[in-house]
């Protein structure tokens, strides 16, 4: 197939995520916003000049190619089972499903039928987590020992559905194992409750990657400092990646010498050359659009396939039974995760 021909979108759910796609949908090349579908639809304004329906029916009765799932997480799985009973492609927002079996019928919804189907874990498209993995591929850092990561800020009063885990963790244990190409052998974490919700607003993660590398992740809705950061430490030094501002330094391992003699009988690393990369910086919300739309047409295109996210909900349901159980979870697949005591 070639990008000659014209798609027929669907646009799920017209919340705050998906007035972005809407936005984008509307002037992608190649794409057709043909409706959207909200259940508050009939109290929402005229929208880009596209049909706003109230029922999931009516939008597939204008022959859409695909659709973008933009509603709460745990209406995804019969959305999604929808859309593929119905032969729809789908862009599934993050995360794929509110639990690992819902994950997993979507996944096996799909692939039955031979339906190109995406989740939209929209950090995979940042220009800086992208530049950094292409260097990680190149081996520019060695082997990879630590990612940290941070991602902070004030609570967001468009997530009513779930807890800080499954709406923002979910984007670092997606990009820790995809930058570095190591799932998650096991998981230790601690979460609070600061806001009054019934869902947690605060977590901290110890997670243990497959070649030994060491994930931690620190992720809250109850800072007044927004931060995105992720850092990535090996052998040859260290990648810092600023997601806000799509920024991508690196700072080297030293090979100079000290004549302090308290510094110099140190054998670890030392402070070497430090650089900033200028990279082209995409709005990755276009970009993720971009990828689908030719993944659709069958071209050659990087998508967050169903399976990737299938392993994300698995290892963030993980991350919830260890703080609630105080445990280490070990995930030893997809369905069976083993619990064992924390020390």
């Amino acid at each position: 197939m070639s990008r000659g021909r014209t798609l027929r979108a669907g646009l799920i759910g017209l919340g705050a995520m998906g007035r972005h796609h809407a936005r984008v949908l509307s002037g992608l090349e190649g794409v057709c916003l043909a409706g959207v579908s909200d259940p508050l639809a009939s109290k929402i304004a005229p929208f880009h000049g596209v049909p706003l329906l109230t029922d999931l029916d009516d939008l597939l009765t204008l022959g859409i190619d695909y659709a973008v799932v933009a509603t709460p997480t745990a209406t995804h799985e019969e959305v999604g089972l929808r859309l593929a009973a119905a032969g729809v492609c789908a862009l599934i927002e993050k995360p794929l499903a509110h639990t690992v079996d819902a994950a997993d019928r979507l996944v096996t919804a799909f692939r039955s039928r031979g339906l190109v189907a995406a989740v939209g874990h929209i950090e995979r498209f940042n220009p800086a987590l992208l530049s950094l993995r292409d260097r990680l591929e190149a081996g520019e850092l060695g082997e990879v020992f630590q990612v940290a990561t941070r991602r902070q800020g004030p609570f967001p009063n468009r997530i009513t559905d779930v807890g800080v885990v499954k709406d923002l963790a979910t984007h670092d244990i997606d990009l820790t194992s995809w930058v570095t190409g190591q799932d998650y052998l096991s998981v230790s974490a601690r979460t609070i409750s600061r806001s009054g919700r019934a869902y947690e607003d605060m977590v901290a993660v110890v997670g243990q990657l497959e070649r030994s590398a060491v994930a931690n992740h620190l992720v809250n809705w109850l800072s007044p400092l927004k931060e995105r950061s992720t850092i990535v430490t090996g052998d040859l030094g260290c990648f810092v990646a600023d997601t806000l501002t799509a920024d991508l330094t690196f700072y080297s391992n030293g090979t100079g010498h000290t004549e302090w003699e308290a510094l110099s009988a140190f054998r670890g690393v030392s402070e070497g050359d430090m650089i900033r990369y200028a990279i082209l910086k995409r709005e990755p919300l276009q970009v993720e659009h971009e990828r689908f739309r030719d993944a659709v047409l069958g071209l050659p295109a990087d998508i967050v396939t169903l399976d990737n996210g299938l392993r994300t909900v698995a290892v963030s349901i993980a991350v919830l039974r260890s703080a609630h159980e105080g445990v280490t979870v070990h995930l030893s697949g997809h369905h069976r995760l083993e619990t064992q005591k924390a020390h």
